[in-house]
């Protein structure tokens, strides 16, 4: 019975510790009680204009979930612009809609319902002309279409993930407040979203990852607590990265772009 009982506290103790980071968001936050109707949409003006921009772009995006799932997890997206193009396409997952998946002309870099957005990577030219042909192919051949689940998934960062794994120019570590990028489509092991390591996942609930990029995440029922060497950082549920360097951006892809707040920030 003592046994029992001291198993119980410490569960608790740890399933408390998991829930402070979201907790800390969620006193933090300024959105509780805005309706989605009224929140901003704008373009934060990070992405170049196409209009004035010649050459192929890819930028994956994160911002904070909309209402009280913002003090989880973020919202994920690709947008796209082919070399000479007019406008931008957006590719994301929504639980609204006929078809969960959506790709559809519009700007690149708008607020996530008031929460505004940061560029996790940037390709540019000819290495972002080949990563929009593989895009859409992945896109083409994302099992759950016609699926959405917020938690543990498939979700918009499932999407991305998926898509990320499918695209070797796309070498992006996620979040690790991303939660649904460890829905795993197939079995229980797979490489890493970056494609630096690996990681073994039981339908996103629990799960363990190792890799260069993302550096080592333990999952519990889809809140991610890790570490990552290389940026000197620790991974927080809810809270997210806490370092000394930038952990998203593939150097050899960096371009020169406004500093937007970080996503693992309260909003």
């Amino acid at each position: 019975m003592i046994k029992l009982l001291r198993w119980l506290v410490r569960t608790t103790v740890f399933l408390l510790v998991l829930l402070a980071g979201p907790a800390l968001i969620a006193a933090c936050s300024t959105q509780s009680g805005q309706s989605w109707r009224d929140a901003d949409r704008s373009s934060a003006g990070i992405a170049p204009l196409p209009g004035q921009t010649e050459e192929a772009i890819v930028q994956v995006y994160g911002a904070r979930a909309y209402n009280w799932r913002g003090n989880f997890a973020v919202h994920t997206w690709i947008a796209t612009k082919e070399r000479g193009a007019s406008t931008y396409e957006v590719h994301d997952v929504t639980g609204w809609g006929y078809k969960a998946v959506r790709s559809r002309p519009g700007e690149p870099d708008t607020a996530w319902y008031g929460n505004p957005p940061m560029l996790l990577a940037d390709l540019r030219g000819e290495k972002a002309g080949a990563a929009i042909i593989n895009i859409r192919t992945a896109i083409d051949a994302y099992p759950f279409a016609n699926e959405y689940k917020a938690w543990p998934g498939p979700n918009s960062n499932t999407f991305v993930a998926w898509v990320i794994r499918q695209v070797p120019e796309l070498n992006v570590a996620l979040p690790n407040i991303a939660i649904g990028k460890d829905y795993l489509a197939d079995g229980v092991f797979a490489k890493a979203p970056s494609g630096s390591g690996y990681q073994f996942s039981l339908n996103g609930y629990f799960g363990l990852m190792a890799s260069v990029r993302e550096g080592v995440e333990l999952n519990i029922l889809g809140l991610n607590i890790g570490i990552d060497p290389l940026t000197l950082a620790v991974k927080l549920p809810g809270i997210g990265h806490i370092g000394l360097r930038d952990p998203w951006m593939d150097r050899s892809t960096w371009h020169k772009v406004p500093v937007m707040e970080q996503v693992s920030d309260a909003n």
